[in-house]
């Protein structure tokens, strides 16, 4: 997802990216306990019928798939913000607070195509930057027209 906060008076683009979430915190937490009550179900159905193990093998089991979807949907707290104006283009990445700064003269907006997807890259003096790796290609796509005219304009706003 693309988020664009267009500059006022003076203030930079902002541009935040962020991964598409199928589900909210409260959506995972219904999934993860209706999962956990059908394993527990067909446990108790089995044990009833002499598989004493079964629950047993049902709470591993319901542990281990709470687990591994939490993980799942915090990797989508991932973010990127792009800030643009006349001095520099900033991207920090969410968490972690990695930052990376080109000038806006100088940095080309780049889309190469390989491994079965098209990477979007900053790249100035040497320095190459993938942005945006956890978009689809369609958004991919829209995020570079959209920071080439925004660069463009910074550009032409300078002169």
């Amino acid at each position: 997802m693309i988020v664009l906060r267009p500059a006022l008076g003076g203030v930079p683009y902002v541009l935040w990216l962020r991964p598409n979430r199928v589900l909210s915190r409260r959506g995972l937490r219904h999934l993860i306990l209706v999962l956990a009550a059908l394993a527990l179900i067909t446990a108790g159905l089995g044990a009833w019928q002499g598989d004493v193990f079964a629950p047993l093998f049902a709470l591993i089991e319901a542990s281990a798939v709470a687990i591994a979807l939490s993980v799942a949907w915090r990797a989508g707290d991932r973010s990127e913000r792009i800030t643009l104006d006349t001095e520099s283009v900033e991207v920090q990445t969410l968490p972690g607070r990695r930052c990376t700064r080109f000038q806006p003269y100088w940095v080309r907006v780049l889309l190469e195509s390989g491994e079965g997807r098209y990477r979007l890259l900053l790249s100035s003096h040497g320095r190459k930057l993938e942005v945006g790796a956890f978009l689809t290609d369609e958004e991919r796509t829209e995020l570079f027209r959209k920071l080439r005219a925004l660069l463009a304009d910074l550009k032409a706003e300078r002169r």
